[in-house]
């Protein structure tokens, strides 16, 4: 027998929790449970998997079963069949812990079973404070071996805001990364000689690629994909169709869902559907020409971060939507496409905490992670 949570959302609500045993044996689907959450489009159950989290931003399964989650403090925590091992891997670098800075991301490289490549995004502690780098390196047991930085990004700085950051593979194995603009520079984001603001592409060990689009123009970055990106702390690859979304923080206002294409400016500083967090005017325009609109912007600001694109056939009603976690606003926002247009979206979980990251894992279920609350969740779809 063990012990699982359910967050009864529907008779008590939210965030109140209750104790139920449950027999692993049992089939997870097979009977409705009577707390399911009844969203638009299906019923759920939340089963609540683990309570201690500080700071949960990454998600990554390895071919054994075991979950991988990183804390922004700098450790990653193993899960076992759902429930936290008590271990932590070893040998993760040190991590540059400022606010929103430290261990960020975890992706396991496509080819994971040929070539045991694992890769972070985190905060690198550098002569000058900080600065968002990728390194990649292998599991063995439970140790971070043969690690190696492969891109750091410039210039450091001392402070720990908006450092992205998410990694995602498209189907030619590339590696695409994002990059925030630093915060109290946002012009760090237009300019194509430092790295900030900006969604990056490389080689998944590390090379520049030749068809990057400004890695002929002198004193470019070269790995720079597009530009005016404010803080990208959600990056989606949509496998089927080839292309990336990225979800960004605006400030206040003016959060947005972009289709990232190659070379495109996002426009921020110089066009953004948000004011400054004092009330002033960051800029008069939300539109000009050569700068690319949102496919979705949200004001208020619900301050979107990890993010995922429902594939799994266990949700079938969910199919093609985002999932995108919801800090300030503390939900899951499900948001509807048709193509590459938004077609509206539904609050799942309201008040479950600030949702750092949504992840589907290779069995097809959806899992989150929420800082304040600390929780792992599993969306469990009834019958």
């Amino acid at each position: 027998m063990k012990t699982i949570y359910y967050y009864n959302f529907i008779l008590v609500g939210v965030l109140s929790m209750v104790a139920l045993a449950c027999d692993p044996s049992v089939e997870e689907t097979a009977e409705p449970d009577p707390f399911a959450v009844a969203s638009e489009k299906l019923s759920f159950k939340v089963d609540t998997l683990y309570t201690e989290f500080e700071n949960p931003w990454g998600m990554a399964w390895l071919p054994d079963g075991r979950m991988l989650v990183t804390e922004r403090k700098g450790e990653i925590l193993i899960f076992e069949n759902d429930q936290h091992t008590g271990e932590k891997l070893a040998g993760v670098p040190a991590v540059h812990e400022v606010n929103q800075a430290g261990l960020l991301d975890i992706q396991l490289h496509p080819d994971y079973a040929q070539n045991g490549w694992v890769y972070i995004a985190y905060a690198k502690p550098v002569e000058g404070g900080g600065a968002t780098a990728i390194m990649r390196g292998k599991i063995e047991g439970n140790s971070f071996v043969e690690t190696e930085d492969l891109i750091i990004t410039t210039p450091a700085v001392e402070g720990g805001r908006h450092f992205g950051s998410r990694i995602v593979f498209d189907n030619d194995n590339y590696l695409y990364f994002s990059n925030g603009d630093r915060g109290s520079h946002p012009e760090n984001a237009q300019t194509l000689k430092n790295s900030h603001g900006k969604i990056h592409r490389i080689h998944d060990d590390g090379r520049i690629p030749d068809d990057n689009p400004f890695v002929d123009e002198p004193g470019a970055i070269p790995s720079i994909w597009t530009y005016g990106n404010r803080n990208p702390q959600g990056l989606v690859y949509d496998k089927e169709n080839d292309r990336i979304w990225g979800i960004e923080h605006g400030p206040q206002g003016g959060d947005e869902i972009n289709l990232i294409e190659k070379g495109k400016n996002y426009g921020w500083p110089e066009i953004t559907y948000g004011i400054d967090y004092d009330g002033s005017v960051i800029s008069e325009d939300t539109e000009k020409e050569g700068m690319e609109q949102p496919v979705h912007y949200w004001v208020p600001s619900i301050a979107p971060c990890g993010s995922m694109l429902v594939t799994s056939d266990r949700y079938p009603q969910w199919r093609g939507n985002l999932l995108v976690g919801a800090l300030a606003k503390q939900h899951i926002a499900r948001v509807e496409l048709e193509g590459t247009s938004y077609l509206g979206e539904e609050k799942l979980l309201q008040d479950i905490g600030r949702v750092r990251h949504v992840a589907e894992s290779p069995d097809g279920y959806i899992y989150a992670v929420t800082e304040g609350t600390g929780l792992l969740i599993k969306l469990i779809p009834q019958n």
